[in-house]
């Protein structure tokens, strides 16, 4: 089997692919939840704790800079807008929390994925030097700080 080189990525963008890195830890937890047989109730509070402090801020990023790069009409930022605007939903409806969990470690694993594969290379690419400055002088955001109140995802916890 034939291993694919690792994607290089611009500096610029690193600290989007590190919040890329904690989404999919985010995706692996859910799925843990479920295995170790953690309440929905428990994953959710996590859930909801990562959106507030960190995924909301990361999603308004990169509409506000990333996105713009490329056209509006551009097939890759409609789908990227759909796709924050169909995990902005699932993060705020939990009516049955069961499924929107699994919708949302589903649906929000895709997302990344087409963002660091797809999109990202293309706007690495298409960036300006002036606007890859303005993308990294938010690095300098707050770093990721991990929830550790309740550890669901370690079996035994």
């Amino acid at each position: 089997m034939e291993k694919k080189a690792p994607l290089k990525r611009h500096p610029a963008l690193h600290h989007l692919s590190h919040d890329h890195h904690h989404g999919l830890l985010l995706c692996w937890k859910i799925r843990q939840g479920f295995k170790f047989g953690v309440g929905p109730e428990r994953i959710k509070d996590y859930c909801e704790w990562f959106w507030g402090n960190h995924l909301q801020t990361h999603f308004d990023e990169e509409e506000k800079l990333i996105f713009l790069i490329l056209p509006e009409e551009d097939p890759m930022i409609k789908q990227a807008l759909s796709e924050h605007k169909r995990l902005r939903k699932l993060f705020s409806s939990w009516e049955n929390p069961e499924k929107t969990l699994g919708l949302i470690e589903e649906e929000l694993e895709k997302h990344i994925r087409f963002e660091e594969r797809v999109l990202f290379p293309v706007i690495q690419e298409k960036a300006g030097s002036k606007q890859l400055e303005g993308i990294a002088a938010h690095a300098e955001r707050e770093k990721f700080v991990e929830n550790l109140n309740d550890q669901f995802w370690i079996k035994g916890t």
